[in-house]
């Protein structure tokens, strides 16, 4: 398994996910902490079992250690995986974590904020595309743009399946957020033997260097996007404060 070097450019302000330093703080410190994490995956199997019956490609996008594509391999032992993020450090988790799966992946370092990053992966066509905590580093007309390239990629009757950081629809709402998640922190942080203060961890996560490279949306007005864009049975099918596991299937015949 190797890692294919095409990026085709930089997205302003999240070029900071391509240091190793945040890369494995996230790795290790951030995302164990958060809150439904199985339940999304087991969600995001959910909709993909009944929408597929096989799978022969899956696309990751923004795949950091591979947690997502690695749960539908899992599912579907014949299937093969495309890994793509453009943070070096966070190919490097995913090719440690897949290293067992050999030809069944391939691992692809690509800035999929910029045009034409389809040639990257070859404009192959996918049955299941997910992404994890990636696309909210992008701008509003960029999200809304890349779901329509996302639609071009699947087959007909292929999914997406989006397990995302949403925005609150208002302040309060926000704030809650931040509270669950950092009461999340400080129970993950005591479970692995850290005594950090609960103020500390929360002056961290409020102070968090990757904070400005998040472009935060309402699930809703993101479904409406997927709808107009033409996919069905578009939900948010879990939604806890400002995560959000949302999905559309493109029709069968387009």
């Amino acid at each position: 398994m190797t890692i294919t070097q095409n990026v085709l450019g930089d997205t302003v302000n999240d070029t900071v996910w391509q240091g190793g330093e945040l890369a494995n703080s996230y790795l290790n410190g951030v995302r164990g902490a958060i809150p439904l994490a199985q339940t999304q995956i087991e969600t995001m199997l959910r909709l993909i079992r009944w929408s597929q019956e096989e799978v022969d490609l899956v696309l990751d996008l923004g795949c950091g250690d591979g947690i997502l594509g690695q749960a539908v391999l899992d599912q579907y032992p014949a299937a093969r995986g495309i890994f793509a993020d453009f943070s070096t450090p966070m190919l490097a988790a995913a090719q440690k974590r897949l290293a067992g799966y050999g030809e069944r992946v391939r691992l692809v370092e690509v800035d999929y904020g910029q045009a034409n990053w389809q040639l990257s992966i070859d404009n192959c066509q996918f049955d299941v595309i997910v992404s994890g905590y990636s696309i909210h580093h992008q701008p509003d007309g960029r999200k809304r743009e890349l779901y329509a390239e996302l639609y071009d990629l699947l087959t007909p009757g292929g999914i997406f399946v989006n397990v995302e950081h949403v925005a609150s629809r208002s302040k309060w709402g926000e704030m809650l957020f931040e509270e669950v998640f950092v009461d999340a922190m400080v129970a993950y942080h005591r479970q692995n033997g850290n005594g950090q203060p609960r103020e500390q961890i929360a002056h961290e996560l409020y102070n968090r260097p990757d904070k400005a490279a998040n472009k935060l949306t309402a699930v809703e007005t993101q479904c409406d996007w997927l709808r107009d864009i033409g996919f069905i049975h578009v939900d948010c099918y879990l939604k806890y404060f400002e995560l959000a596991v949302f999905a559309g299937v493109k029709p069968k015949g387009m």
